[in-house]
């Protein structure tokens, strides 16, 4: 996931920046009383156009979530399942998953809630256009055994994958669904969402998106808990400017967008607040990598790419680029949820850090030397070395990032040059491996370090990697252990350390990706209409609506706000 605001003008354009500024300067005129509408901006880049929770990479804000729910949440700061739609589950067998449902649960249209949804919604995935399709390679039956019960046979059981799967993935109405063709299950925009969620659809314009609460919430009596805001209007991005404007002014109450210089806004006291009231500000959402195209050469040889990594100066990316809302990566990239996988020993013996001087003997004691003077190596072979590194046009903090790493390479001796490709122009060199270098941060924090190893080590290498393992780097003993952790049932730590610590052992031997910063699930709320934000020490689910974060305790969140007026 990569939410941001450009300092140019976002895919809107700033004309509708002033659309956007003053439907939230008005919200008793658009029938939406203030004092219970929360202001919302950061995840839709386009005029609302999809409702559909399958795909799961562009429905609008608030569609999963906020509409339609999951089985679980997932609590990443506790590390642990919150039943939700489900009561509760457990594995009976080694291969057998039984899952009791929440009774008294109805779709917003009246119709109960009960395991043939569940059932139907798993089923989906045997079409080949919908996300979870791989899911049935390991999945053998799903079956509804009464009501509120589900059984899951498994083939070959992937606890790992399967407990992802609980807490992301959101159950869809059968009695709405069933007679759908498979182009409208994985692509149709699903324009009248019926889910089980605190909010249903009000309405939505070319600049924004509308949710109404849900006065006949499950959740309101089975755990005697409300969201607090009547209405949700979901501005769609315009530019940073208008954005951090409207967050000063109280017109919005919660941004999700990178902001520039938001720490000083903070430290200098009033309504704005971020999680963390000093640096790094923001909770880590993702770790930043550095990808090097493992099959070019020089980046093909381990020796390089721990030279280009030893002259990346963080500190002044942390500090000079980011202003402190970001901290230095873990050598392994873990993020701090995942602390306790990681094998400090490990890190000790073939970690990194920045030592210009370093690289330099890194890169004369495997053969790489300047033979023609011109203060850049060349290979052991005596070819020239010309590497780019590429992130997209209008990033304005991966540009600085990709140009201090530039700076530091070229100190050591590399001829690397940043560059800035459009961004569509970008995916598709990603995706077909015609790239040297680039930044990426697709895998988000979530239940399991399997979703960050599975990033890094995923086999097969396709002709066109759309998701993972962009650096194309092939090692079939790591992507063994892969599938090992995967394997592994959730609650064995120790296991899934033993394991964790040998595929550190690879990614810090070979550095197939560079991890470089953790990025920060950006987050800026304003206390003018809405107290009680998350904050460190206090309440801890993310105040976010990112895709994936309502389930990740975003939803919470929207429980415990309270009016500043009351």
């Amino acid at each position: 996931m990569r939410t941001r605001l450009r300092l140019a003008a976002g895919l809107l354009a700033v004309a509708t920046a002033a659309t956007a500024c003053s439907g939230a300067d008005s919200g008793d005129a658009a029938g939406y009383p203030r004092e219970q509408t929360l202001y919302t901006t950061g995840a839709q880049w386009g005029p609302p156009a999809n409702w559909n929770p399958i795909m799961t990479w562009e429905y609008v804000t608030g569609t999963v979530g906020l509409a339609y729910e999951t089985l679980f949440l997932y609590d990443a700061q506790e590390r642990e399942y919150i039943p939700w739609l489900a009561e509760g589950g457990e594995w009976v067998s080694d291969d057998v998953y039984e899952l009791n449902l929440r009774q008294g649960v109805t779709w917003s249209d009246g119709e109960p809630f009960t395991s043939e949804d569940v059932v139907f919604t798993v089923e989906l995935g045997r079409l080949e256009s919908v996300p979870y399709h791989p899911l049935w390679d390991w999945l053998e039956e799903a079956e509804a055994v009464d009501e509120h019960t589900v059984r899951f046979t498994f083939s070959d059981p992937k606890y790992q994958q399967w407990a992802n799967w609980l807490y992301f993935n959101a159950i869809v109405p059968e009695h709405l669904w069933a007679e759908r063709s498979e182009e409208e299950v994985g692509a149709g925009a699903n324009e009248n969402p019926v889910g089980t969620g605190p909010y249903v659809y009000e309405t939505h314009d070319q600049d924004r998106m509308v949710w109404a609460r849900n006065d006949d919430w499950w959740a309101t009596e089975a755990l005697d808990v409300e969201v607090a805001p009547e209405y949700i209007v979901d501005i769609v991005n315009t530019s940073n400017e208008a954005t951090l404007s409207q967050v000063q002014q109280g017109n919005i109450d919660l941004s999700n967008n990178f902001l520039p210089g938001i720490a000083q806004l903070v430290e200098s006291g009033g309504q704005i607040q971020t999680y963390y009231s000093e640096p790094p500000y923001m909770l880590p959402a993702n770790t930043a990598w550095l990808v090097p195209n493992t099959t070019r050469e020089p980046l093909d040889d381990p020796e390089f790419r721990r030279a280009i990594a030893s002259s990346i100066d963080m500190e002044r990316i942390v500090t000079g680029v980011y202003g402190e809302l970001v901290e230095p990566a873990d050598p392994t990239g873990l993020l701090p949820v995942w602390d306790e996988y990681i094998d400090t020993d490990v890190v000790a013996e073939l970690g990194f850090e920045y030592d210009p001087a370093h690289a330099r003997e890194l890169l004369a004691g495997a053969g790489y030397t300047d033979s023609d003077g011109d203060g850049f190596v060349e290979t052991p072979d005596g070819d020239p070395v010309d590497l780019a590194l590429i992130v997209p046009s209008g990033w304005t903090d991966w540009m600085e990032a990709a140009r201090v790493i530039s700076e530091g390479a070229q100190e050591a001796g590399i001829n690397l040059v940043a560059e800035f490709p459009d961004q569509n122009a970008l995916v598709d060199q990603r995706a077909s491996g015609d790239f040297d270098l680039l930044i990426n941060n697709e895998r988000q924090v979530s239940n399991t370090p399997w979703t960050y190893y599975e990033y890094i080590f995923r086999l097969p290498v396709l002709d066109a990697q759309s998701t993972v393992n962009f650096g194309r780097y092939e090692n079939e003993e790591a992507w063994e252990l892969v599938n090992e952790l995967d394997r592994t049932p959730v609650e064995d730590i120790d296991r899934m350390r033993e394991i964790t610590s040998r595929l550190q052992e690879i990614q810090l031997g070979e550095l197939p990706i560079i991890p470089l910063w953790y990025n920060g699930l950006w987050s800026q709320t304003s206390g003018s209409t809405w107290t009680n934000w998350p904050a460190d020490g206090g309440s801890h689910y993310p105040a976010s609506l990112w895709r994936g974060y309502p389930q990740l305790g975003g939803v919470l969140m929207l429980t415990e706000l309270r009016p500043a007026s009351g």
